[in-house]
Parts: structure tokens; sequence; C-alpha cells
């Protein structure tokens, strides 16, 4: 099995620290606000390696955590009059509830920055004992990335240049504009902690830190986030741990891309995020994890008005062969290894959820043929991908449901699609054409109402029109 490291940007052969075990961190989702297509993703793809490294015979310990306190969500407190750890928990039980309707399983270790204050001021004393943080008169902790020399070795920014991409915050009590907060001295109003440096609450960096040391000790063999987190956070996230250990934090750091809709990065700022309870209402997660694994993990998916649609048919089609051979009447024990041999292939090249995508058309071509030739082995085919596909989180369900869910939906939209005049117009006179039995002016009158957008279809009551 291979790894895309990107501490190293190449593919490495994965062997854990310790044999027959992985401990694998994920960076979570900050709760300030709803969750959205980009958080599903990240758990998505996550849950995936999770339960693929458990296929390969490794007992995998996984921990995910929720940052319950930050800036964003004391504004979003002061916003609702909700107090701040009252509205993460708000938050957390709703996200909680969707990911599982999004058939998301939950981690080993569920990790919060709220239940880890000890640990993270702990922590950082050590860092103000090693010579690595300093803190100020105000009450702010800060790291000095002077006092660390492997710093940008995980983004390849020199520390000159990153002067330009990093946020300056109070730079006035700073050494060093790029040294980042371990601890923030409280504002007025603010929910706090007590520390010996004074009222305050933790930086974001610190937590995922400190949360990991408690969790896995002083080493984990993967680390994994979003592409967009490699500079300043797991950047920082590494200088600080190593500083305090002086030993490798991560062996294997791994990133996914970033959700993109029509071409433009997906942000709040831009107006153009997709709520994941938005989706679900619309489609069902094993749609909607269709159209988010055709593309390899560490790529950007790009969201366009197609892509769902797209998906939903293709997962129709899919339950429709599986409908077939349950209704074949064939009959055969176990199932096609070849086919799991396959997908094994594919998700050792670095979890290549794109290539066992795209298998499937090739395994359902096959099944279609072995049902028209009345071969059993048909059987064997369908049970082994419902099997092997199962981890993906796909097949899941009865093919009859699915195929009637999916019927009755395009059903409710095509009556509520406004059909043009003239469109109306060329499907009369395509009908007066068939009754005069002029089948090329028929014909012509059919491509023509498709150059417009829409399909007519014969029914024994004249025809019925749908957009395409």
């Amino acid at each position: 099995m291979k790894i895309y490291n990107t501490l190293t940007r190449r593919k490495e052969d994965f062997v854990p620290i310790n044999p027959g075990v992985v401990n694998m961190y994920a960076c979570g989702i900050t709760v300030s606000g709803e969750a959205h297509i980009g958080h599903a993703y990240q758990a998505l793809i996550y849950d995936i390696i999770r339960k693929y490294l458990e296929k390969q015979g490794f007992k995998v310990n996984y921990a995910r955590n929720y940052t319950d306190v930050d800036d964003k969500i004391i504004a979003k407190s002061n916003e609702t009059g909700i107090p701040a750890l009252e509205y993460a928990e708000m938050m957390i039980d709703r996200i909680d509830h969707l990911m599982r309707k999004f058939e998301v399983d939950d981690p080993t270790i569920w990790l919060k920055a709220t239940c880890n204050i000890d640990n993270i001021i702990d922590f950082v004393s050590k860092l103000i004992a090693h010579g690595n943080a300093y803190a100020t008169e105000r009450g702010d902790v800060y790291f000095s990335v002077d006092s660390f020399k492997g710093y940008g070795k995980l983004s390849g920014r020199r520390t000159e240049d990153a002067y330009e991409s990093v946020r300056i915050e109070n730079e006035e009590n700073k050494r060093n504009p790029l040294d980042f907060a371990l601890w923030k001295s409280a504002k007025e109003g603010e929910i706090f902690w007590e520390s010996p440096w004074g009222k305050g609450r933790p930086g974001w960096h610190i937590e995922c830190s400190a949360m990991n040391r408690q969790a896995f000790g002083e080493q984990i063999d993967i680390h994994g986030g979003g592409r967009d987190l490699i500079f300043p956070h797991h950047e920082n996230e590494i200088a600080q741990t190593e500083a305090l250990t002086g030993k490798q934090f991560v062996k294997y750091w791994i990133h996914n891309g970033l959700i993109k809709v029509n071409g433009q990065k997906m942000s709040k700022s831009l107006g153009n995020s997709i709520l994941l309870a938005d989706l679900l209402d619309k489609y069902s997660p094993e749609t909607v994890k269709y159209a988010l694994l055709q593309t390899n993990y560490r790529g950007d998916i790009n969201i366009t008005d197609n892509l769902f649609p797209d998906a939903d048919k293709h997962m129709y089609e899919f339950y429709k062969v599986l409908d077939e051979v349950d209704k074949s009447g064939l009959k055969a024990e176990g199932g096609n290894a070849q086919i799991d041999a396959e997908f094994n292939r594919a998700m050792d090249d670095d979890f290549n959820t794109a290539k066992a995508l795209a298998d499937l058309f090739g395994l359902f071509k096959t099944i279609k043929a072995k049902l028209k030739a009345g071969d059993a082995s048909a059987v064997q085919d369908a049970r082994q991908i419902r099997d092997t596909y199962g981890l993906l989180g796909f097949f899941r369900h009865n093919p009859a449901e699915f195929i009637s869910y999916y019927e009755a939906k395009q059903a409710d939209a095509n009556a509520n699609v406004l059909i043009p005049e003239d469109v109306k117009e060329l499907a009369e006179k395509r009908l007066a054409a068939k009754k005069a039995k002029d089948w090329p002016t028929a014909d012509a009158l059919r491509a023509e109402i498709a150059a417009l957008g829409y399909v007519v279809k014969d029914s024994k009551d004249g025809y019925t029109i749908e957009k395409a």
C-alpha cells in the first residue's frame, strides 16, 4: 500500500510506527456554523481511509476533534445571546446528527478543545520552559518561530516568504510577526479559563497538538486534513510538537483537496456554500458520496449544476442492474474474488476511489451480459460488488426501494417543469406526423425537441415531455 506524504512530496510504502497498529488523527470542524459539503467530504475521506486500513488487517485508533472555542464561536455567541459553550454543544449535536444521516461513522476517539484545557496549559508551560514560547505582559503566549529550525518543512515555504501569507495578530506584542498564539488573553465579556498567564483561552493550533499528545503520545502514524490547513495550521502543529518532544511528530501527512463551486472556491464570503442539510434533502447519501468520490481525494472537486443529478442517475442505473439480479431467479453461492482484488489494487494506490468507481461501469456491463445469457455467476458478481463497495458507503439499500425513490423524485421534478409552448407545438406536429406514418418528419421533430433540451416519450395516451 502506498500513500502520498505531503511532507516528502511523494508516494511512500505505508509502514506504521508499531506493527499492526495505526494511530490516525484528522482535524475536525470548528462549530461556528452549519456543516457544509466541505466538512462532509473531509469526514467521508478519513472514514474511508480508516475502514480500508482496517480491511487490510490494521487495528486503527482514529481520532477526530471538534474546535468548540474560538473567535468565530464567541462572535456567534454574542450574536445569538447563547453562552459560547452552550452554542458549541448545540452545534455539535446538530452536526453529529447530520453526519450520521450522511452515513459516516464516528471515529474511535472524539476530542474537544474545551475538554483538554489542562493538557493545553501543560503543553504551553513546557514550551515556555524549553525556550520555545514566551508570555507577554497582557497575558498572551506566543510560539517563537525562530526557536524551531525546521519551520516550513511541511509547506515548503521559506520563513521569509511566509510573512506575506500569514495573518498578523497583536503584532506589537510579538518578537517576530510570524510567531503564533498558543494562549490568548481574554477580552471583556469573553469566555475564559484561569492560567499561569491570566484569564484566557487556547490558540487554535495548540489545541490539535495537545489533543494528539493526550490521545496518542508523542508520535502518530497519520495526520489528515484539508489542503488549506497545510499552512499555517499543520506547519504550526509540527513546530510546537517537535519543539516539545524532539521527535518526528507525524510519519504520514495526508491532505484532501478543496471544494469548488462552478470553478470558484467555496466560501461564505462568496455566498456559494452548499450546506449538507440542504444536499441531503435532495439526494441520498450514496448519491452525494458517489459524486464526491469520483475524484481522487487529493484533487479539488468542482461542483457544477450537473454533478449531483448525474451521480443520482448513475446510482439509479446501478441499482436497476442489482434489482434485475435479485429478480432473475438465478442462484449461486459465494462472490467474485477478482472484483475485490481489483478494488484493493485501486485503493492500495493512495486510496484511489476514482479508479475504483470507474471500474463499476465495466462490472455492471458484465453483469448485464451474464444476465442476458442466463449465467448464474452474475449473482456472485452482484454480491461481491455489494460487499466490496459497501466500504465506500454504496449499495447498502434494497434496490427496489432506491429505484422507487429515484423515480418518484423524477416524476415530481417533471411535474413541476413548465414546458415552453414552442416545444409543445413541435410535439403536436410530431404526433401528427406519426399518425400519418411520416416517420422521417417525426424523427426530425424529435431531434429538434432534443436540441431545445427536452425529451418526448411516447405513451399509450399519446406522449409526455420531460426536461432532458
